[in-house]
């Protein structure tokens, strides 16, 4: 797979304490199959839809046994020149610059929102090797109580270019990479609990929306949002048995015209 450009989604991963427990839940529900852990880089766990690379899974370090959430990697040609724009626009490295043997480098930050997210920059590993098939990445929306803040941040970092949809019952905002759009920006509302941290919400391709969270549930995913069809999809927001918030869209089964939407000067 060629490499993304720079600010594209190119990797997600999610630490859990009980890693196998996520493997079951995850191969269950998204039909995904593991590689073996690598010790050398703390029992990472490649995860693979169809033979191909989709995301990982690794236990955290010790003390850092914190809610499990999905993490977002945006692909760099330079991930020390991408943290400095980061901190000059008022981010917060978390992990500084560092490599990863020979697969590449990678930093991780937070947003001024609060909004954390990580930076991958490829050499051996370029990130996802499939997108948009069933049980690969398709599609992630920022979910931020302080919209404006990561309005101004993002676009500064990876030059994205943003539109409005126009809808006075959800503030929704799109960042584009030339003419593709790349990321969603969700303003959280008070049905959010004031202790669901803003994040990013990753969605995974599924055959059948319905199906996937039927599999879910039953496996002790909790149920947040949906089944709705929309004109990008259908698709349902759930919680993994471990707390980690993620979507399921089956992009094949779509209703509705698409939203308008202004460019943001």
């Amino acid at each position: 797979m060629a490499v993304q450009p720079e600010g594209a989604p190119c990797w997600a991963d999610a630490m859990f304490t009980d890693v196998e427990g996520a493997k079951s839940f995850y191969g269950d529900v998204l039909g995904w199959t593991f590689g073996e852990s690598s010790s050398e880089f703390g029992n990472y766990t490649q995860c693979y839809a169809d033979g191909k690379a989709v995301a990982a899974v690794v236990p955290p370090p010790p003390g850092h046994e914190d809610q499990s959430q999905w993490c977002l990697y945006f692909a760099s040609p330079d991930a020390a020149a991408t943290a400095g724009r980061i901190r000059e626009a008022g981010g917060e490295l978390l992990l500084e610059p560092m490599r990863v043997g020979e697969f590449g480098s990678m930093c991780l930050a937070r947003d001024p929102s609060g909004v954390v997210f990580g930076v991958w920059q490829g050499d051996a590993h370029e990130g996802f090797e499939a997108t948009a098939v069933p049980g690969a990445y398709c599609w992630a929306e920022v979910f931020t109580r302080e919209p404006a803040k990561s309005d101004a941040f993002f676009p500064a970092v990876f030059s994205y270019r943003a539109r409005q949809m126009q809808d006075d019952q959800v503030d929704f905002r799109l960042f584009d990479l030339g003419d593709d759009p790349v990321l969603g920006r969700m303003a959280m509302t008070e049905d959010f609990p004031p202790e669901v941290p803003p994040y990013i919400n990753v969605y995974f391709t599924v055959g059948d929306c319905d199906d996937a969270v039927a599999r879910a549930t039953r496996l002790g995913g909790i149920l947040r949002f949906g089944p709705m069809t929309t004109p990008f999809g259908r698709f349902a927001a759930l919680s993994d048995p471990q707390g980690a918030s993620f979507s399921v869209i089956d992009i094949t089964t779509t209703e509705g015209d698409m939203p308008k939407l202004t460019d943001v000067s």
